[in-house]
């Protein structure tokens, strides 16, 4: 059973999110939070597995509840769903480790898969905004100096080819049948993997391999520019 916490300061999307969520089998919506200073006590109260946040909120922003809850030891994972798509508030909460980014006109499945991912460890982003948050997140990070160095001196070789299939959007699931091993084997990698890059999550860990040129960002056709 996956808990969630569900935070938003509009009552309709607060309510719809969380029946959404709580029809599903799997799910159970532990607690709902109308504003981030309330989202961040329910998160330390009830420990839920994923806590869904929206990016603006009274008291506390949804990036301060991500950045907060990461500075606690990251064991709530954080799935960011918000009506803005490139502003500073999507590249705070992935900087603040946030696992997922959704917006929330996204498809209710959409919604409801990425929770799981986010449970099981599998950051999401929304596959329309990828590219665009990529390149718009590289480009301004790229005015500061890229102070790691190249994946290959930090990772061992299958910890370098598993980051370059994270880039690729696959899951662990995807990995493991890639390179023909468990799923607990992919997870295994990723936990030595992440710190070594000095990240928290798999999504700032694709961030990452963009950021330092271990892969390009595509195009608008698709191909590596």
């Amino acid at each position: 059973m996956i808990h969630v916490l569900v935070a938003d300061d509009q009552p309709l999307v607060r309510a719809g999110l969380a029946s959404l969520l709580g029809a599903e089998p799997d799910i159970d919506v532990v607690g709902v939070a109308a504003d981030g200073t309330r989202a961040l006590e329910l998160a330390h109260e009830l420990r839920p597995d994923v806590a869904c946040l929206d990016i603006r909120m009274p008291g506390r922003s949804g990036i301060e509840v991500a950045r907060e809850l990461a500075a606690a030891g990251g064991e709530v994972a954080v799935l960011v769903l918000t009506t803005f798509d490139l502003d500073d508030y999507v590249f705070g909460a992935l900087e603040a480790g946030a696992s997922g980014f959704l917006l929330k006109d996204s498809d209710p499945d959409d919604i409801i898969r990425a929770v799981r991912q986010v449970a099981a460890g599998q950051g999401t982003i929304d596959q329309t905004l990828t590219r665009r948050i990529l390149r718009e997140f590289v480009h301004r990070r790229s005015l500061q100096p890229v102070t790691g160095r190249r994946a290959e001196e930090l990772l061992t070789p299958r910890e370098h080819e598993i980051l370059l299939l994270l880039a690729q959007g696959m899951s662990n699931d995807d990995i493991a049948r890639t390179l023909v091993v468990e799923q607990s084997t992919v997870k295994s990698h990723l936990a030595r993997m992440l710190p070594k890059l000095g990240v928290t999550s798999r999504l700032q860990a694709v961030v990452w391999a963009y950021q330092n040129h271990v892969v390009e960002v595509p195009d608008a056709r698709g191909t590596p520019g």
